[in-house]
Protein backbone atom coordinates (compact mmCIF):
# COMPACT_ATOMS: atom_id res chain seq x y z
CA UNK A 1 0.00 0.00 0.00
CA UNK A 2 1.44 3.35 -1.08
CA UNK A 3 0.77 6.31 1.24
CA UNK A 4 1.19 10.06 0.81
CA UNK A 5 1.47 11.89 4.14
CA UNK A 6 0.47 15.55 4.49
CA UNK A 7 1.40 17.67 7.50
CA UNK A 8 3.46 20.62 8.67
CA UNK A 9 4.03 21.22 12.43
CA UNK A 10 5.54 19.21 15.25
CA UNK A 11 2.10 17.76 16.01
CA UNK A 12 2.23 15.76 12.76
CA UNK A 13 5.71 14.27 13.18
CA UNK A 14 4.86 11.36 15.56
CA UNK A 15 2.10 10.25 13.18
CA UNK A 16 4.54 10.11 10.26
CA UNK A 17 7.17 8.46 12.45
CA UNK A 18 4.87 5.68 13.66
CA UNK A 19 3.95 4.78 10.07
CA UNK A 20 7.62 4.64 9.05
CA UNK A 21 8.55 2.52 12.08
CA UNK A 22 5.75 0.07 11.28
CA UNK A 23 7.03 -0.47 7.76
CA UNK A 24 4.46 1.48 5.76
CA UNK A 25 5.50 2.70 2.31
CA UNK A 26 5.45 6.51 2.42
CA UNK A 27 5.90 7.48 -1.23
CA UNK A 28 5.67 11.21 -0.64
CA UNK A 29 5.37 13.89 2.04
CA UNK A 30 3.46 17.10 1.32
CA UNK A 31 4.27 20.00 3.64
CA UNK A 32 4.35 23.81 3.71
CA UNK A 33 6.86 25.88 1.79
CA UNK A 34 9.96 27.15 3.57
CA UNK A 35 9.62 30.58 5.14
CA UNK A 36 12.04 33.26 6.27
CA UNK A 37 11.99 34.13 9.97
CA UNK A 38 14.13 34.89 13.00
CA UNK A 39 16.09 38.09 13.56
CA UNK A 40 15.89 40.25 10.47
CA UNK A 41 13.75 37.60 8.74
CA UNK A 42 16.96 36.19 7.24
CA UNK A 43 16.81 32.59 8.44
CA UNK A 44 15.10 30.06 6.17
CA UNK A 45 12.76 27.96 8.33
CA UNK A 46 11.68 24.46 7.31
CA UNK A 47 8.60 22.75 8.73
CA UNK A 48 9.05 20.06 11.38
CA UNK A 49 7.61 17.51 8.98
CA UNK A 50 10.09 18.48 6.27
CA UNK A 51 13.00 18.15 8.71
CA UNK A 52 11.84 14.64 9.61
CA UNK A 53 11.31 13.70 5.96
CA UNK A 54 14.81 14.89 5.01
CA UNK A 55 16.38 12.76 7.75
CA UNK A 56 14.56 9.68 6.47
CA UNK A 57 15.14 10.28 2.77
CA UNK A 58 11.46 10.72 1.91
CA UNK A 59 10.25 12.47 -1.24
CA UNK A 60 9.07 15.97 -0.33
CA UNK A 61 6.52 18.16 -2.12
CA UNK A 62 6.06 21.80 -1.06
CA UNK A 63 3.38 23.36 -3.26
CA UNK A 64 2.45 27.01 -2.86
CA UNK A 65 -0.87 26.31 -4.55
CA UNK A 66 -2.57 22.95 -4.01
CA UNK A 67 -4.39 23.33 -7.35
CA UNK A 68 -1.23 23.99 -9.33
CA UNK A 69 -1.16 21.64 -12.35
CA UNK A 70 2.51 20.76 -11.81
CA UNK A 71 1.81 19.74 -8.22
CA UNK A 72 -1.29 17.76 -9.20
CA UNK A 73 0.70 15.97 -11.87
CA UNK A 74 3.53 15.12 -9.48
CA UNK A 75 1.07 13.92 -6.83
CA UNK A 76 -0.68 11.69 -9.36
CA UNK A 77 2.65 10.23 -10.46
CA UNK A 78 3.18 8.84 -6.95
CA UNK A 79 0.14 6.56 -7.50
CA UNK A 80 -0.74 6.56 -3.79
CA UNK A 81 -3.48 4.23 -2.58
CA UNK A 82 -4.14 6.37 0.49
CA UNK A 83 -3.46 9.87 1.83
CA UNK A 84 -3.10 10.68 5.53
CA UNK A 85 -3.44 14.29 6.67
CA UNK A 86 -2.32 15.57 10.08
CA UNK A 87 -2.27 19.32 10.84
CA UNK A 88 -2.08 20.51 7.25
CA UNK A 89 -4.36 22.90 5.39
CA UNK A 90 -7.70 22.56 3.62
CA UNK A 91 -7.41 20.39 0.53
CA UNK A 92 -9.20 20.92 -2.79
CA UNK A 93 -11.32 18.04 -4.05
CA UNK A 94 -8.89 17.22 -6.83
CA UNK A 95 -6.35 16.37 -4.10
CA UNK A 96 -8.43 14.63 -1.43
CA UNK A 97 -10.42 12.61 -3.94
CA UNK A 98 -7.33 11.34 -5.77
CA UNK A 99 -6.32 8.05 -4.05
CA UNK A 100 -8.60 4.99 -4.48
CA UNK A 101 -8.73 4.31 -0.72
CA UNK A 102 -9.49 7.96 0.07
CA UNK A 103 -7.92 10.62 2.25
CA UNK A 104 -8.14 10.42 6.04
CA UNK A 105 -7.54 13.27 8.46
CA UNK A 106 -6.56 13.31 12.13
CA UNK A 107 -8.32 16.04 14.14
CA UNK A 108 -7.42 16.92 17.73
CA UNK A 109 -10.92 16.87 19.20
CA UNK A 110 -13.84 14.50 19.61
CA UNK A 111 -15.71 15.46 16.46
CA UNK A 112 -18.22 16.92 15.88
CA UNK A 113 -17.14 19.02 18.87
CA UNK A 114 -14.58 21.73 18.16
CA UNK A 115 -14.48 21.75 14.40
CA UNK A 116 -11.89 24.23 13.18
CA UNK A 117 -8.29 25.38 13.43
CA UNK A 118 -7.74 25.58 17.21
CA UNK A 119 -9.55 22.68 18.93
CA UNK A 120 -6.97 22.17 21.69
CA UNK A 121 -7.10 25.80 22.82
CA UNK A 122 -10.89 26.05 22.73
CA UNK A 123 -11.45 22.80 24.63
CA UNK A 124 -9.59 24.27 27.62
CA UNK A 125 -10.96 27.80 27.23
CA UNK A 126 -14.50 26.44 27.34
CA UNK A 127 -13.83 24.39 30.46
CA UNK A 128 -14.10 20.91 28.92
CA UNK A 129 -13.20 17.98 31.16
CA UNK A 130 -12.29 15.61 28.32
CA UNK A 131 -11.17 15.73 24.72
CA UNK A 132 -9.38 13.43 22.33
CA UNK A 133 -8.55 12.76 18.69
CA UNK A 134 -10.62 11.66 15.71
CA UNK A 135 -9.69 10.07 12.39
CA UNK A 136 -12.22 10.69 9.63
CA UNK A 137 -12.55 10.46 5.86
CA UNK A 138 -12.33 13.82 4.14
CA UNK A 139 -15.36 15.29 2.39
CA UNK A 140 -16.21 18.68 0.87
CA UNK A 141 -16.71 20.70 4.06
CA UNK A 142 -13.98 21.05 6.68
CA UNK A 143 -14.05 18.59 9.63
CA UNK A 144 -17.42 17.06 8.71
CA UNK A 145 -16.38 13.71 7.21
CA UNK A 146 -17.50 10.31 8.48
CA UNK A 147 -15.62 9.11 11.57
CA UNK A 148 -13.45 6.00 11.62
CA UNK A 149 -11.84 6.09 15.10
CA UNK A 150 -11.88 8.24 18.22
CA UNK A 151 -9.88 8.08 21.42
CA UNK A 152 -10.64 10.09 24.57
CA UNK A 153 -8.45 11.53 27.32
CA UNK A 154 -9.25 13.60 30.41
CA UNK A 155 -8.06 17.20 30.57
CA UNK A 156 -6.10 17.95 33.74
CA UNK A 157 -7.47 20.64 36.05
CA UNK A 158 -4.31 22.71 35.71
CA UNK A 159 -3.27 21.53 32.24
CA UNK A 160 -2.21 24.14 29.69
CA UNK A 161 -2.85 24.01 25.96
CA UNK A 162 0.82 23.22 25.43
CA UNK A 163 0.74 20.25 27.75
CA UNK A 164 -2.48 18.94 26.24
CA UNK A 165 -1.04 19.41 22.74
CA UNK A 166 1.89 17.13 23.58
CA UNK A 167 -0.35 14.38 24.96
CA UNK A 168 -2.74 14.55 21.99
CA UNK A 169 0.21 14.50 19.61
CA UNK A 170 1.24 11.05 20.88
CA UNK A 171 -2.34 9.82 21.14
CA UNK A 172 -2.96 10.97 17.60
CA UNK A 173 -0.07 8.90 16.28
CA UNK A 174 -1.63 5.78 17.81
CA UNK A 175 -4.95 6.53 16.12
CA UNK A 176 -3.26 7.21 12.77
CA UNK A 177 -1.58 3.80 12.92
CA UNK A 178 -4.86 2.14 13.91
CA UNK A 179 -6.57 3.93 11.01
CA UNK A 180 -4.04 2.81 8.40
CA UNK A 181 -4.07 -0.76 9.72
CA UNK A 182 -7.88 -0.91 9.47
CA UNK A 183 -7.82 0.44 5.92
CA UNK A 184 -5.12 -2.06 4.93
CA UNK A 185 -7.19 -4.94 6.30
CA UNK A 186 -10.40 -3.67 4.70
CA UNK A 187 -12.06 -3.24 8.09
CA UNK A 188 -13.43 0.27 7.66
CA UNK A 189 -16.75 1.04 9.37
CA UNK A 190 -17.45 4.76 9.00
CA UNK A 191 -19.90 6.60 11.22
CA UNK A 192 -21.56 9.90 10.17
CA UNK A 193 -21.09 12.88 12.47
CA UNK A 194 -24.11 14.20 14.36
CA UNK A 195 -24.02 17.85 13.29
CA UNK A 196 -26.60 18.80 15.93
CA UNK A 197 -23.80 18.31 18.49
CA UNK A 198 -21.21 20.33 16.59
CA UNK A 199 -19.24 23.22 18.05
CA UNK A 200 -16.61 25.45 16.50
CA UNK A 201 -12.95 26.08 17.27
CA UNK A 202 -11.99 28.98 14.99
CA UNK A 203 -8.49 30.27 14.44
CA UNK A 204 -7.33 32.50 17.28
CA UNK A 205 -6.08 36.02 16.58
CA UNK A 206 -4.32 38.48 18.90
CA UNK A 207 -7.47 40.42 19.76
CA UNK A 208 -9.15 37.16 20.81
CA UNK A 209 -6.48 36.69 23.51
CA UNK A 210 -7.43 39.78 25.55
CA UNK A 211 -8.46 38.89 29.12
CA UNK A 212 -11.87 40.05 30.34
CA UNK A 213 -11.50 40.61 34.09
CA UNK A 214 -15.27 40.97 34.50
CA UNK A 215 -15.60 37.20 34.12
CA UNK A 216 -15.34 34.66 36.93
CA UNK A 217 -11.98 33.40 38.22
CA UNK A 218 -12.70 29.99 36.74
CA UNK A 219 -13.41 31.43 33.30
CA UNK A 220 -10.32 33.65 33.35
CA UNK A 221 -8.17 30.77 34.61
CA UNK A 222 -9.36 28.49 31.81
CA UNK A 223 -8.81 31.28 29.28
CA UNK A 224 -5.21 31.84 30.39
CA UNK A 225 -4.20 28.17 30.43
CA UNK A 226 -6.07 27.58 27.17
CA UNK A 227 -3.78 30.10 25.47
CA UNK A 228 -0.55 29.05 27.19
CA UNK A 229 2.16 28.98 25.97
CA UNK A 230 0.92 30.17 22.60
CA UNK A 231 -0.38 32.63 21.57
CA UNK A 232 -0.67 33.84 25.19
CA UNK A 233 -3.50 35.59 27.03
CA UNK A 234 -2.86 39.28 27.58
CA UNK A 235 -3.99 42.41 29.32
CA UNK A 236 -2.57 45.95 29.47
CA UNK A 237 -0.29 47.20 32.22
CA UNK A 238 0.91 50.81 32.00
CA UNK A 239 -0.17 50.85 28.35
CA UNK A 240 2.02 47.86 27.52
CA UNK A 241 1.06 44.35 26.48
CA UNK A 242 1.28 42.08 29.54
CA UNK A 243 0.98 38.35 28.86
CA UNK A 244 0.12 35.81 31.56
CA UNK A 245 1.10 32.18 31.01
CA UNK A 246 0.86 30.47 34.40
CA UNK A 247 -1.49 31.35 37.26
CA UNK A 248 -3.80 29.97 39.91
CA UNK A 249 -7.29 31.04 40.96
CA UNK A 250 -8.48 32.30 44.34
CA UNK A 251 -12.08 32.64 45.50
CA UNK A 252 -13.02 35.87 47.26
CA UNK A 253 -16.22 37.76 48.10
CA UNK A 254 -14.62 41.17 48.68
CA UNK A 255 -15.93 44.31 46.97
CA UNK A 256 -12.80 45.12 44.96
CA UNK A 257 -13.51 46.01 41.34
CA UNK A 258 -12.47 43.55 38.62
CA UNK A 259 -9.06 44.39 37.14
CA UNK A 260 -7.59 45.82 40.35
CA UNK A 261 -4.13 44.61 41.36
CA UNK A 262 -3.07 43.36 44.78
CA UNK A 263 0.71 43.11 45.07
CA UNK A 264 3.54 43.47 47.57
CA UNK A 265 5.86 44.41 44.68
CA UNK A 266 8.16 41.59 45.79
CA UNK A 267 6.67 38.10 45.68
CA UNK A 268 3.09 38.13 44.47
CA UNK A 269 0.69 39.81 42.07
CA UNK A 270 -3.02 39.09 42.16
CA UNK A 271 -5.64 40.52 39.82
CA UNK A 272 -9.31 40.80 40.76
CA UNK A 273 -11.98 39.00 38.75
CA UNK A 274 -15.76 39.05 39.16
CA UNK A 275 -15.67 36.59 42.05
CA UNK A 276 -12.07 36.26 43.18
CA UNK A 277 -8.49 36.71 42.07
CA UNK A 278 -6.00 35.34 39.57
CA UNK A 279 -2.65 34.74 41.28
CA UNK A 280 -0.11 35.40 38.53
CA UNK A 281 2.91 33.07 38.37
CA UNK A 282 4.61 33.54 34.98
CA UNK A 283 4.45 36.59 32.71
CA UNK A 284 5.97 38.45 29.80
CA UNK A 285 5.92 42.22 29.58
CA UNK A 286 6.08 43.75 26.10
CA UNK A 287 9.72 44.01 25.04
CA UNK A 288 10.93 41.71 27.82
CA UNK A 289 11.55 37.98 28.12
CA UNK A 290 9.21 35.52 29.85
CA UNK A 291 9.86 35.29 33.61
CA UNK A 292 8.38 34.19 36.93
CA UNK A 293 6.48 36.80 38.90
CA UNK A 294 9.21 37.32 41.52
CA UNK A 295 11.76 38.11 38.82
CA UNK A 296 9.30 40.44 37.13
CA UNK A 297 8.54 42.35 40.31
CA UNK A 298 12.23 42.55 41.13
CA UNK A 299 12.70 44.75 38.07
CA UNK A 300 9.29 46.41 37.73
CA UNK A 301 7.50 48.35 40.44
CA UNK A 302 3.76 48.86 40.13
CA UNK A 303 2.72 52.33 41.26
CA UNK A 304 -0.36 52.83 43.41
CA UNK A 305 -1.89 55.29 40.92
CA UNK A 306 -1.76 52.61 38.21
CA UNK A 307 -3.51 49.73 39.87
CA UNK A 308 -6.21 49.34 37.26
CA UNK A 309 -5.45 47.12 34.29
CA UNK A 310 -7.11 48.63 31.24
CA UNK A 311 -9.69 46.38 29.62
Amino acid sequence: MKIVFMGTPEFAVPSLDILIKNGYNIVGVVTSTDKYGGRGMKKLIESDVKKYALKHGLKILQPKNLKDPDFIGELKSLKADLQIVVAFRMLPEIVWNMPPLGTYNLHSSLLPKFRGAAPINWAIIRGEKETGVTSFKLQHKIDVGDILFQKKILIGEDETAGELHDRLMELGAEVVLKTVEAIKMGKVALKPQDSTKASSAPKIFNDDCKINWDKSSGEVYDFIRGLSPYPGAWTSLDDKLFKIFICSKIESNDSVDPGMIDTDNKKYLKIKTKDGYIDVKEVKMQGKKKMDIKSFLNGYKIKEDKLILKS
